[in-house]
């Protein structure tokens, strides 16, 4: 139970840190990082599901869940070098096209001020390692811990 329950723990604790970073450190998120923190939920779901039944299938989905994230956030360091675009509409930076007026610019931004994908986000000044990065690191983290622990119980 005990090992459910700190895999819950640290996979709900990167999309809260990563929201809190938000606030405190000023990082404004762009789509593809909101897209890299819906696999923690599931993990950390995932694991509290193990605490109380099917451990072991429990935490091996959890680790993969964010192994997701993990592969999202290697997606997106791969947009941030410049590797291949994003698909999604919502990183691109907003631009007239050359041909839209002003009115049809104005209705084509989004509610709410967004961020390209393609700038990185880096929490540690000078340091070269982007939230995404960050990310790839911290959720093939958590699906390694995951997954030894899960090795650890007995099968049902």
């Amino acid at each position: 139970m005990a090992s459910a329950l700190l895999i819950a723990l640290l996979a709900f604790g990167a999309p809260l840190f990563a929201k809190g970073s938000e606030s405190w450190f000023g990082l404004a998120p762009c789509e593809l990082c909101l897209w890299q923190r819906w696999p923690y939920w599931a993990a950390g779901a995932l694991a509290l599901f193990g605490a109380f039944l099917w451990r072991r299938p429990a935490l091996l989905l959890a680790g993969l869940a964010a192994a997701s994230s993990a592969a999202i956030g290697a997606f997106h360091l791969g947009v941030e070098f410049g590797w291949w675009p994003s698909p999604l509409p919502g990183c691109q930076a907003a631009t007239s096209g050359g041909t839209a007026s002003v009115e049809d610019l104005m209705r084509s931004l989004a509610p709410t001020p967004t961020k390209p994908c393609d700038q990185p986000a880096h929490l540690i000044p000078g340091l070269p390692l982007s939230m995404a990065g960050m990310n790839l690191i911290y959720g093939l983290s958590l699906a390694t811990l995951a997954w030894r622990l899960a090795a650890k119980e007995p099968r049902a």
